[in-house]
């Protein structure tokens, strides 16, 4: 049902979006789609890559305190068979990544995973200086838009805090059992909270911060080349793109790779800055396409070559 429900929500999205505009809308949308310029989609889809593989040497830092040293390959074709997972079921890739990397690399999997856990956080901070930013640029319009749309993320921040809330409530009981499965279960937190504070035991926690504010910048720049597909586009202003990234932010998690919801929302709002639904909408279509098959292609490679590459393994 996690999978299922998601996905149907996605298509039916893209069956009454399509279903509800005209004739004209349609071969409109499909016109801007066809007509983007590759050279954009190719500088758009590099960024895409040097963000990945900034992600997999960072990936490092948070090792090496606990001793293990993978190497580059394999980082980043766990990295990216994890984006895949993802697109199938959301969230699975985190625990796929630290388990291909335990398979391959004999790290602990509660080590690796901790390790995921505390650059999520680090993620997560920069997404909120993001939309911060955003909110400066278009405090007004944004923040109407979001009201429009019902879409409130102090509930996220409000979610995520609750979560870890519990969390740490659960390590407190774990950490004082001791006969049963939670006993059991004590070793493995251990291995998991170690792994989170190898974020405080780094030596390269200046490369560290470089690599995060280096991915997010790829993000945004493989974001904003696109706009220059759409003619009609290509006039929005910084704020009004950074405002759409914030969006489809969090429009990609509602559904498995924000398929359906990702483009519709960006449409929405750059119907709401005065732009064409057609041209936001293709908009929005050319950049979760593009990325998405991106990691389609490279996540089928990485899962055809890491047993190759790892034959000893």
């Amino acid at each position: 049902m996690k999978v299922a429900i998601p996905l149907g929500i996605g298509i039916l999205l893209i069956y009454y979006s399509l279903s509800s505009a005209t004739t004209q809308e349609r071969a409109i949308l499909w016109n801007n789609i066809k007509d983007a310029p590759p050279v954009y989609i190719a500088v758009s889809l590099m960024f895409g890559v040097l963000s990945h593989l900034s992600r997999a040497y960072r990936w490092q830092y948070l090792l090496q305190p606990m001793g293990y040293h993978p190497k580059l390959s394999n980082r980043f074709m766990a990295v990216m068979a994890a984006y895949l997972a993802n697109l199938g079921i959301p969230r699975s890739g985190e625990l796929l990544r630290g388990a291909l990397l335990t398979t391959y690399e004999d790290v602990p999997f509660e080590k690796a995973f901790g390790t995921i856990i505390s650059e999520r956080i680090a993620d997560f901070l920069m997404l909120l200086l993001v939309v911060s930013i955003a909110i400066v640029l278009q405090t007004d319009t944004l923040l109407s838009y979001l009201h429009e749309q019902n879409i409130n993320p102090l509930y996220t921040v409000l979610f995520l805090a609750a979560g870890v809330l519990l969390i740490a409530l659960g390590f407190k009981i774990i950490q004082r059992a001791k006969t049963g499965i939670l006993a059991k279960l004590k070793d493995f937190m251990a291995g998991l909270v170690e792994g989170m504070k190898s974020i405080l035991k780094m030596r390269n926690k200046w490369a560290f911060i470089g690599h995060t504010f280096f991915i997010w910048i790829m993000y945004i720049l493989m974001f904003w080349v696109i706009k220059f597909t759409i003619p009609e586009i290509s006039y929005a202003s910084t704020g009004v793109i950074l405002a759409a990234f914030v969006i489809g932010s969090f429009a990609i998690s509602v559904t498995n790779g924000g398929i359906g919801v990702y483009p519709i929302s960006i449409g929405a709002l750059f119907i709401f800055f005065g732009f064409s639904k057609e041209g936001g909408e293709a908009f929005g279509w050319i950049v979760w396409g593009s990325q998405t098959l991106l990691v389609l292609v490279l996540g089928a490679l990485s899962f055809l070559l890491l047993p190759i590459l790892n034959r000893k393994k």
